[in-house]
């Protein structure tokens, strides 16, 4: 991993721990670099909705948050402009990956996407949700 590529992980992971809403729910960043990051959570009961399936509101929150770290990675600070999501099935896991990805950085805008997958407990994933994020930079 390159210097830069290490100083970019650790200012995510700082980000992350500043975010209140991100402690409370349990992110932990895995890894962000090159336009790429991935971030976990462990379920939690108390994020469910009525049907025991994990809110839509932290399956979004998963993919707007990875997809703006992966942006990060090659834009420094930027924020949501534009958010979307499907979900795919009901999110039921042990714990959930969210992988972002920056699919084009101009100037003015970023484009990225993240997928989200349910581990269970033999470490399988299933694709429960993707998301798709336009954003704008912070800098200068």
């Amino acid at each position: 991993m390159s210097r830069d590529s290490v100083l970019d992980f650790r200012r995510l992971v700082a980000a992350n721990a500043s975010a209140a809403f991100n402690r409370l729910a349990g992110f932990q960043v895995i890894s962000a670099q090159g336009g790429t990051a991935e971030i976990r959570m462990e379920w939690s009961d108390e994020l469910t909705q009525y049907a025991g399936h994990l809110h839509a509101g932290v399956i979004a929150a998963l993919l707007d948050t990875v997809c703006g770290f992966a942006a990060s990675t090659v834009a420094g600070r930027v924020t949501a402009s534009h958010f979307s999501m499907n979900c795919l099935k009901p999110a039921v896991g042990r714990r959930f990956i969210a992988k972002g990805v920056t699919l084009r950085a101009g100037r003015r805008q970023i484009f990225s996407s993240a997928e989200l997958f349910a581990e269970d407990e033999n470490d399988e994933r299933t694709l429960v949700a993707t998301g798709e994020t336009l954003l704008v930079s912070l800098e200068g």
